[in-house]
């Protein structure tokens, strides 16, 4: 994880959209959405996927700074991290939403006139 504060802002939105290219990647985040699982839970989810392959996928997640991972023993907790999915809208998704709203804000304004 500390190698994803030492990247620069670039890279580090690179390895979130990276991460993100992944259908089961998203799954993962979406599993994480609701609150923090065990590696052993996620692996459970994914029957299809061996335990090493499980763990690659979380690797890239974590190292993207979606996912922050704290062990208590022998167990694995995975923590969503959205910090990094809020930044990418910031930059890019707000940025080009912003003028599609207003279009449709004038478009709702000319039909009702």
């Amino acid at each position: 994880m500390l190698y994803f504060y030492n990247m620069s802002r670039r890279d580090k939105q690179g390895a979130v959209f990276k991460a993100l290219a992944d259908d089961r990647r998203r799954e993962i985040l979406d599993l994480l959405r609701d609150g923090p699982l065990t590696t052993g839970d996620i692996c459970l989810r994914f029957r299809k996927l061996d335990r090493c392959t499980v763990m690659q996928h979380l690797g890239v997640l974590e190292g993207a700074g979606l996912v922050i991972a704290k062990r208590e023993g022998r167990v694995r907790w995975n923590y969503l991290n959205v910090v990094p999915v809020q930044e990418i809208y910031d930059r890019w998704i707000s940025r080009f939403a912003r003028p599609s709203v207003e279009l449709l804000g004038r478009l709702k304004r000319d039909l009702e006139e």
